[in-house]
Formats: C-alpha cells, structure tokens, sequence
C-alpha cells in the first residue's frame, strides 16, 4: 500500500536545464517583475522556538488574494518565458510525433474475458474494452468488442479526468469504477450494469479501494477521511442500499486497502503503516461474514498473504530485514507452524510474493537491479528470468487468472522501449508480445548505458545510472541532469523515455542517483535516508553530484538537478546545502515547507507520516526535521536558477508549500538567477490528466531547461 507524497515519474518527464546566466531575473527596470507577495506576520512558539511565518496567508485556498497571487505568477512565468514558446513547441511536436496515437494494450485473461485498452487518434484518454474467449480460452481479435468504459465520453466538459479502481464482477455483468475531476485524488465510486451500459444508483464519495464479493451484488469499500485523507473506514455496499460499516482503524500511523486474492476466494483486508502490518481474510462467499487476522498486530511486523489451496504463503520481515518467504496453514498460519521457502538474504530484497495453481513467483531486488524467481510446486525447483542490459527495470505487470502458466512481465531499460512479455513458468521461455513504438524509429546503438557508482563521504557506495549519446565529451563540458528522489522506500528505477530521446539528441546526459531512502540495496537502504538519518539523502545526492563533476561527467556551470514531491525536498534541501554546486533545478509539486505541514495533524497525510519523517511533537525529532526543512533554512545568499512547479488541487503536497517557499526565496535570494513558479489551475499532484496535456507540460519544463543550458533549438 502506498499513501505518501508519491513521487511523479520525471525520469520519464527527461527535463534539462542551464548555461551561466542564460535566462536572469528581469530587473526592476525591465518589462516585466517578479509577483512581490504581502507579509503578513504570523507567530507560533513551538518547543520553545518562536517561529514566524510571513506568507502563512497562501494557505487559505479560498481567499480572493490567493488566487490572485498564484495567477500573477503564473502571469510572470508566461511574460519570461514567452521567447522559448517556439522550442516548447517543438518539443511538444517531437514528442507527440514519437507516440503511435492509435494503440492497443496486450490483452490480458481474466475467467472467460480478454481485457485490454486502446487509444484512438487525437483523443486524450484511453477506452478500456473486452473480448470474449474462444472456446480454448485463447484471444479471439473476431470477437465482438465490448466497450467498459469510455474514458473520453467521462470526461467530456471536465478540465480534469482520471480513473482509479475498476473490477468486473465474478459473473461479468458489472463494473465497478472510481473517478477523480478535480485532481485531489478523492475518487467517486460508480456501478455499471454492463449489458444495458446503465449507471446504477450506487454511489460512494472517496473510495480509495473497492472489491467484489462472490455473490455479485456486494462491493466491500475503503473510504477515505475527508479532511486527512487516511483511508480508515472499510464499508460493505449491497446494491440498492446503504453502505455499512465493517471496520474503522483507529490508530492514525495505519491505512486501510481491500482486494481479492488471486483465487478469488477470499477479500483481503489489508492494514499498513510505515513498519507494521496486518491482513484480516473473509471467504468471498459470506460477504455477511467476519474478517479473521492472519497473525495479528506485532509492532515491527510487516507480512503480506497469498492463499493456495488451504495453504498460506507469507512474505515477512520476521527475523528477516529484507524479507523471507514462509508457508503455512490457512487453518494454522501461526509462526509455529511457519516452513520455509525463500530464505533471508541481507543482499537481497524480496519485494513480492505471487501464488498462481502450479507456480509461484518471488520478485526480488539486489545490487539496485530487480530480477524475478519462479518455483515450480510439482517440480520444487526454481528458475531465474535473466536479462543482459547492465541496468533495466523489470516487473510483474498483471497476471490476474490463477490457472495461468504465463507470467506476464514488463522490461524496459533506457535503451529499450516498454516492452510487455509472458514468461512460461514451467519452461522458462519468454515470449515478446509487445515493444512500444517509437514512431520515426529508435536506433540504441547511437546510445549507451551504464551503471556507476559513488562514494559518499561515510564511504558507503551509492549506484547511479546514466545514459546518453554515443560521442558526448567527458571533459566537464557536457550538460548533464542529476535525478532523484529518495524516500519512502521507493526505488530509482532505470526506465526508458521518449521525452528522453528530445535531451540526448541534443547532447544531454541524463543520470539517476539511488540514494538513500528508497529501498534500492535493501530496507536497510531505506532506513538510513528515513527519520534521523534522513540527511544522509542529501548528502548521497551531492556526494553524487561533486563525483559526476570530478569525474568530467560536467560541471557546475553545466548541471541541472531535478526532482519531485518528496524529491522535491531533496531539491530544496540540497540547494541550502550546496547552491554552488548547480545551475539549476526543477522542482516539481516540491515538500518543502516541511514543519508547517507536519506540526499540523489535521492536514491529509501528515499523522501517517511520522514514522517515515518523525513526529515533530518530540523535540529531538523537531529539531533535526528543522534543520533540514527547505523553506525554514532559507538564506541570503545566491541561489541557482529555479523553477519549481505544482498543481492547485494537489492532495499530497499543498499548492501552498510550493508559493511560500517561492515568495520567500524570491525575498532572501541575492543572485539574479530566474525564479519561477507555475501552478496548473485544474490539476493536482500529476499534473494534466490528458494524454497530450501531460506532454505539453513536459515539453515547457524541458525548453526551459534547454534555455538554462543556452541550447534553443
């Protein structure tokens, strides 16, 4: 389960940025100035601390002034950013040019139906669809389509769109689906009567995660607070009545989320926070039944279940920092009766458990490279799928049928596109399906690839990937942007970009950091970048930064940083640290008022966080939170060019973190580098929700960037 400020994709974004000087700050005397933001003092004493906040107004989304003020930034941001229009442009052309508009998703079986999605020209948004079986239960392309939903017809007269949950019901005639149309991330729940193409009259307001029973007719829901977004109320909804409470989580560090197992014989209730978890099971055909824990509540305890054939596979951190694999009695699962499969291994994340009727799959992380197991039960014996790219990503990508035999995977790496496979589980053997496209051709061999690796000053070893165009001068001359994000848990991953293509062409390295706080070589990884010793984050970022400039990779003059959400704090905290060492950055939806947010329990996300920030209530963990706090360790002194970016209906970091920490480097800066802000007025966290939207806000950071670097065309 995953409830924190997510980090967008921006690898995927491949944005760049500046040479010295390219683009000032306009001055006083020129055409256009910068917003100048009142100051209206505002005091809180806090462990003794009195704190003063001068734009602790912006928070107040429903003040005229607000408003007022974030469109005159974006109006600044527009008047300075006019003469790179035609390389935004051009951009947007390339990109858009390099996607096959008219496309179709591998189908996938699920019972006696083939699903999949396919994109029509022009149109934004994806329609999702099915076909039925033939009588081998093989894809039939002749069979009638059936449209589930049209996405472009929904969002019709919306500004913002998105679908989050949708599940057919076990005997196929209905859907169940959630949709978002204002970006918060607060997701409506509706009901579809699949033959007549009728909405049903059950509605449901911030559904986070919703299932069927087996009865057809009953829909077990987990709703979110309203105000905190913590998703603490599990309902049972019979259609045509009123939903009923099943469960509400009392305790504010845990979040609620409800699925069926892969056999379809039980739902799942699933109870997590940062460092505990528990599963409750209730049999999908006594929806009126009771939820029973598995093994119950231990602090420290983190399981997940996978049910097969009245026994259990457990994933668990019992005894096991990364995590083992044990099986056990449905009946008995205590720890008692525990036999194990996957040992512990401390180089060796295991990051999932799938149990299929003949085979189950462990997903697995080491050396910061995913990798899958596959065990036979009749045979007991395992075989490893093997890739050769020195860096890739490689994932389970939905093999929801528990007869199945294949296993369906996605591999990319940044010299191969997407690429949608079926490994046979008992064979071994991998079956491409699918590559993406890139329309115009994509030829590698003008690329390369590579794993490095940094030492950070404590000498621990922090890998990084990097890509670029063959022929690019390794003298310090080389543009280069630094990514990452370092938090939560979540890994760095080494993905393609079609964005990308755009940066290298135009002589652009492009590099990831694995730094400390995802769990990219183990939990261990995660636990030295989290709580007190979320510093060693930054300083992984710039001991990577400094070995890339001492290594000729670039220089100062010619590095860009980027990163997002939580990696958006990496950027703020960094550049306090160390402005000397960038020339620019990109911060999107950026976490950077971090003690405003935190000391305040009644913000969304904020009481769940504290055992991946701290609880600033202590004042140990208040003062070392306080030290690294973008927007509180602001200073006079030069600062790199920035552009920081966000979304008015963000849900995970406030528009207002971003505005303030804007207005108040704008006020302590010295330098006259340029500083935007650029707030999308109908969107949130991910920004645009359309296909072609998204694009073309991409394809404005990434002309901005190249006019940092002094490259305009």
């Amino acid at each position: 389960m995953s409830f924190q400020k997510i980090p967008l994709i921006l690898s995927s974004l491949a944005i760049a940025l500046a040479t010295p000087g390219s683009m000032a700050e306009p001055s006083a005397a020129s055409s256009v100035s910068p917003p100048v933001a009142a100051k209206t003092p505002w005091q809180e004493t806090r462990h003794g601390e009195i704190v003063t906040d001068d734009y602790r107004w912006m928070q107040k989304k429903e003040q005229p002034e607000v408003i007022a003020h974030l469109n005159a930034e974006n109006a600044y941001t527009k008047a300075v950013t006019a003469p790179i229009e035609p390389l935004a442009d051009k951009l947007y052309a390339e990109i858009k040019g390099r996607i096959q508009e008219v496309d179709l998703s591998v189908p996938t079986r699920l019972g006696d139906y083939y699903y999949y999605n396919r994109f029509e020209a022009g149109k934004q948004y994806p329609i999702n669809a099915r076909r039925h079986a033939d009588a081998k239960l093989q894809y039939d392309a002749n069979a009638p389509e059936q449209i589930l939903l049209d996405q472009n017809k929904l969002a019709e007269g919306q500004k913002f769109f998105a679908v989050g949950a949708m599940a057919v019901s076990p005997d196929n005639g209905l859907l169940l689906y959630t949709t978002d149309t204002t970006g918060f991330r607060q997701y409506e729940l509706h009901v579809v009567d699949l033959k007549s193409g009728k909405l049903l009259g059950d509605t449901v307001p911030r559904v986070t995660s919703a299932t069927w029973a087996a009865d057809n007719k009953t829909i077990f829901l987990v709703q979110e607070d309203a105000t905190t977004k913590r998703s603490d109320r599990l309902f049972r909804l019979t259609l045509g009545s009123a939903p009923a409470e099943v469960y509400y989580e009392p305790v504010e560090q845990f979040n609620l989320e409800v699925a069926s197992t892969r056999d379809k014989k039980f739902i799942a209730l699933e109870i997590g926070a940062t460092d505990t978890s528990e599963v409750r099971l209730l049999a999908a055909d006594q929806p009126q039944g009771q939820f029973r824990s598995v093994l119950g509540r231990e602090k420290g305890h983190r399981y997940s279940v996978e049910p097969r054939n009245g026994e259990l596979f457990i994933r668990t951190n019992k005894n096991a920092k990364n995590f083992r694999i044990v099986k056990t009695t449905l009946a008995a699962p205590a720890e008692k009766n525990w036999k194990e499969l996957v040992r512990h291994d401390p180089k060796v994340l295991v990051n999932n458990v799938e149990v299929f009727k003949d085979f189950l799959v462990a997903s697995e992380k080491t050396d910061a490279l995913a990798r899958m197991r596959i065990y036979d039960f009749k045979k007991k014996s395992w075989k490893t799928v093997k890739f050769s790219d020195p860096v890739y990503l490689a994932r389970g990508a939905g093999t929801p049928e528990f007869t199945s035999t294949l296993y369906r995977m996605s591999y990319q790496s940044p010299l191969t596109p997407p690429t949608t496979l079926d490994v046979e589980m008992g064979s071994g053997k991998q079956i491409v399906l699918k590559r993406q496209e890139v329309v115009g051709g994509f030829d590698a061999s003008r690329y390369e690839s590579r794993r490095l690796w940094a030492t950070a000053r404590d000498g621990v070893k922090v890998p990084l990937w990097a890509v670029y165009k063959k022929g690019v001068k390794f003298d310090g001359s080389a543009p280069l942007l630094l990514y990452s994000y370092g938090s939560y848990g979540i890994s760095t991953e080494a993905t393609f970009s079609v964005n990308n293509i755009s940066l290298l062409e135009r002589g652009v390295i492009y590099v990831q950091a694995h730094i400390r706080g995802g769990t990219d070589l183990g939990e261990s990884w995660h636990d030295d970048g989290m709580l007190m010793k979320k510093k060693n984050t930054f300083t992984d970022f710039i001991d990577s930064a400094e070995f890339l400039v001492r290594e000729k990779w670039t220089s100062p003059q010619r590095l860009i940083i980027q990163g997002g959400s939580a990696g958006g704090l990496l950027m703020g905290a960094v550049v306090n640290m160390r402005p000397d060492l960038f020339h620019a950055v990109h911060a999107a939806v950026p976490f950077v008022d971090v003690m405003n947010t935190m000391m305040d329990a009644s913000l969304p996300l904020t009481t769940g966080e504290y055992l991946e920030w701290g609880d600033p209530n202590q004042k140990a963990a208040y003062d070392y939170m306080r030290s690294y706090s973008p927007y509180d360790n602001i200073e006079r002194k030069a600062y790199p060019a920035m552009l920081v970016t966000t979304g008015l209906n963000d849900s995970q970091v406030m528009y207002w973190e971003p505005a303030k920490y804007v207005a108040k480097l704008r006020a302590y800066k010295t330098d006259n580098n340029v500083l935007l802000l650029k707030t999308n007025m109908d969107a949130g966290h991910g920004g645009a929700s359309g296909r072609f939207s998204a694009i073309k806000e991409r394809a404005f950071v990434m002309a901005w960037m190249l006019s940092q670097w002094g490259i305009t065309e």
